[in-house]
């Protein structure tokens, strides 16, 4: 992890007599889109009762990101297992599912009949308490009903309230429900109360849900006592809180596109205080940037084959300047294969193009929203990557084309390097004020942006190491990502293809596995 160190995260049982085991038992995990949660998978072969790892065979280990396996088709990753020089080891299978019992919100509508009579000059005044059982059998409120005024027959608003506040997520707990009667001085006067669980509720309007109000002291005086009125169950309705990842696993695919900026004022390439210079001892401020939050945002792109633009240089052969040139030298196909591909081919373009300018981003956004356009209907979603160095030249048409791409599925991540001043950058991030163009606004919010402060030739601010630059900008600018992706589905009400459901679970092809995270 960030240490660099793996720990011990758990281990499947043991299968016997078998090189195609399934396991059975599930791993529970912390999922953040915004980090890069490394998984290490050791496969050993049981020759004893010993835990210690060293007594028994290996028969090799694979590796992969959580976020490999969770935007994976149907979170289900397969992987080739190493380990062994000059012997094939077979694959692993990892699948990942999503709990969702702490998703769970329920609707519910009750409606009390012939409740005590409380009130001397009048009737009552019912209103329900609801109480969750803990641990420790004790009762925690969890919600209380509006009061109904002068009936013994009252039918309450319909409520929601999450599953966890209500049992926890545990649909056997007892929830305790109180019925009183309220009064202005607050020394309401109590009805009764009646016990029920989640999973009796989930019947829904039956004879099942229909409960007897019982106030043990009357019980208790009365022989003839029965009880002190009935509440019924009217509705029950569960609605699930969709995630970012239901749409992961339903199959939306996130499609990265890279733009760097090639304009002159990033120094000259061959110098050591230009922000392009190739140093052989470290990654410049462009790469770490492009390795930071590609390497994040590429576990969510199915086939890993990722456009890579430029902007800002004179191109080869005539000189002629380009604010939306391919880093291969491929307009017609201007891929390249993962991050390392894209940052070969930026090392690649260095040596060909001139530095010029201006900076201009408007032509790399309507690149992109091309594409988007195209695609409306939640199967794809478009990230645009732009690494800048300094003050935006072509502001009034970049305002533009962000709020004409506002009711696409695509979002920017501009990320500024080098002294200069990002104001400009800043105002298109639209977190405190909604850019606007010709006097329309933006739909949405689409741009997330984040700053790189390098002085005296040294990175700081955010960015001291490529390992604090990992976990402060690709925290960053991928939190707000999935937030914007999420967003858009909600504002154009696309559901994901499939819900997501319960733990992560393991199969394999050898007799046990050690899990490392």
């Amino acid at each position: 992890m960030g240490n660099k160190e793996w720990r011990e995260f758990g281990r499947t049982e043991v299968i016997d007599n078998t090189l195609n085991p399934d396991f059975v038992r599930k791993f529970i995990l912390d999922y953040f889109f915004e980090e890069r949660q490394n998984l290490r998978f050791d496969l050993y072969d049981v020759d004893s009762k010993s835990a210690n790892l060293s007594k028994h065979d290996f028969l090799g280990q694979g590796y992969c990101t959580l976020g490999e396996v969770v935007g994976s088709l149907g979170s289900r990753l397969e992987k080739a297992l190493g380990g062994i020089p000059g012997k094939k080891c077979g694959t692993i299978i990892v699948k990942a599912e999503e709990l969702n019992n702490c998703r769970e919100s329920v609707m519910m509508q009750f409606c009390g009949n012939k409740l005590d009579k409380k009130d001397f000059f009048g009737k009552s005044d019912p209103f329900l308490v609801f109480h969750r059982s803990n641990e420790d059998g004790t009762f925690t409120i969890c919600h209380k009903t509006e009061v109904v005024k002068n009936t013994l027959n009252p039918v309450w608003q319909a409520f929601k309230i999450p599953v966890r506040a209500l049992c926890n997520g545990d649909y056997d707990r007892t929830i305790k429900v109180e019925v009183y009667d309220w009064d202005r001085d607050g020394s309401h006067d109590f009805i009764g109360e009646f016990s029920t669980s989640y999973r009796e509720l989930s019947r829904g309007q039956s004879q099942f849900n229909v409960y007897e109000v019982i106030n043990a002291k009357k019980k208790g005086k009365k022989k003839k006592y029965l009880n002190s009125g009935t509440v019924t169950l009217l509705s029950f309705l569960v609605d699930i809180e969709v995630t970012f990842l239901d749409y992961i696993k339903g199959g939306t695919q996130i499609n990265f596109t890279v733009a760097i900026d090639f304009t002159a004022s990033n120094g000259n390439p061959a110098q050591p205080t230009s922000l392009h210079y190739m140093s052989p001892y470290q990654l410049n401020a462009y790469a770490m940037a492009l390795k930071a939050v590609g390497e994040i945002i590429q576990d969510y792109d199915s086939d890993k084959m990722f456009p890579a633009l430029g902007f800002g240089a004179k191109l080869p052969p005539d000189g002629r300047v380009s604010h939306e040139f391919a880093l291969n030298g491929n307009p017609q196909n201007p891929y390249c294969t993962g991050i390392d591909g894209v940052m070969e081919a930026y090392y690649q373009s260095l040596k060909s193009v001139q530095l010029y300018g201006p900076t201009n981003f408007s032509p790399v956004i309507n690149h992109v929203a091309r594409y988007a356009a195209s695609v409306k209907d939640g199967s794809q979603y478009f990230v645009l990557l732009i690494i800048t160095d300094g003050v935006i030249s072509d502001m009034a048409q970049t305002k533009e084309s962000i709020v004409n791409a506002s009711c696409l599925p695509m979002s920017i991540i501009i990320v500024g390097v080098g002294p200069a001043e990002f104001d400009a950058m800043v105002e298109l991030d639209g977190d405190e004020i909604r850019i606007s163009s010709r006097g329309r606004y933006a739909e949405r919010d689409i741009v997330q942006s984040q700053c790189l402060i390098e002085v005296d030739g040294e990175s700081h601010g955010l960015m001291l190491t490529s390992e604090s630059l990992q976990g402060s900008v690709s925290s960053a600018v991928s939190f707000k990502m999935a937030q914007l992706v999420f967003i858009y589905m909600l504002l154009i009400c696309i559901h994901p293809f499939f819900p997501t459901f319960l733990f992560v679970s393991l199969t394999g092809i050898r007799p046990t596995v050690e899990f490392f995270a």
